[in-house]
């Protein structure tokens, strides 16, 4: 004999399991809330309790500075997120040419795959402080005509080359995990090797790197900062103009900040991809 269905349509022995967990995540959620302030608790006491936090505070937490220098922060935050957007866009178009260039079969496209491997081994190993010295600062001094000289251009372009050799290889990765049963049912319908990649390959390799893709751009939005050892007024540029006039850290403090705000979503959104992919790698 069944047991009697509520309005909800759940038995008995359901609606008690429901309660159950509910009571265990209300548990969970209070043992975490306490230890956590009881984390931060001992961290603030340790912290203010050491010798020198009164230099510290003054020299790192100076509210007075650090309102001050504000407007001027934000002004180069958002230099920084031009530069950010402009430069995203650019990575995910050249990583994706390399990624296809270097999966290009038959001998003759080895000149390609060589090209595009040697762009990928070179970009990769040069430090991105180095490459921004040589192509923000070399460039210009050739001297050639149409070289662009604006250094938060030049930082751009520089992270656009720096950054497609990382994308390249997390859009060739996700391009070779696809089966190759999958190339050949797109050959057996007529599709030719174009319409093959854009129709059929590409679209589940890029579900696939999704998650890695968002992190490489959350580093990227730290990157973007070093544009300023051009002499781009970016948040950083302008936290260091301050704390030069005002010889006090603080405006550092509230850039790094400014740029934590800033990854935080990007950061999460990531995460719940990631998330994402696994529950449905999970369900396969």
């Amino acid at each position: 004999m069944t047991k009697a269905l509520d309005t909800t349509g759940l038995s008995p022995l359901a609606r008690e399991r429901q309660a159950y967990r509910r009571s265990r995540a209300r548990r969970s959620t209070l043992v975490a809330l306490a230890s956590t302030l009881v984390f931060a608790a001992a961290v603030l006491f340790g912290v203010t309790s050491s010798p020198g936090w009164p230099r510290v505070q003054d020299t790192f937490l100076d509210l007075e500075v650090g309102w001050s220098a504000l407007p001027d922060v934000l002004a180069g935050l958002w230099l920084n997120v031009r530069v950010l957007v402009v430069a995203e866009v650019g990575i995910l178009v050249l990583g994706l040419v390399i990624a296809v260039l270097r999966t290009l079969r038959g001998p003759v496209f080895f000149p390609l795959r060589a090209l595009a491997t040697g762009y990928v081994d070179l970009f990769r190993g040069v430090p991105l402080l180095i490459a921004l010295y040589l192509i923000g600062f070399g460039l210009p001094a050739l001297r050639l005509q149409g070289v662009p000289t604006d250094v938060a251009v030049l930082g751009t372009i520089t992270l656009i080359l720096v950054y497609s050799a990382y994308v390249a290889e997390v859009f060739r990765a996700g391009i070779e995990s696809v089966h190759p049963s999958q190339r050949a049912a797109a050959r057996s319908l007529g599709l030719t090797h174009r319409q093959s990649m854009r129709l059929v390959i590409l679209p589940q390799a890029v579900r696939r790197v999704l998650p890695p893709l968002l992190n490489d751009f959350v580093a990227l939005q730290k990157d973007v900062g070093l544009i300023s050892v051009l002499g781009a007024v970016d948040a950083i540029r302008a936290a260091q103009i301050a704390s030069a006039r005002t010889f006090d850290f603080t405006p550092y403090v509230v850039a790094a900040l400014l740029f934590v705000l800033l990854a935080i979503p990007t950061g999460r959104i990531a995460d719940a991809v990631a998330a994402r992919a696994a529950r449905r790698e999970g369900l396969r």
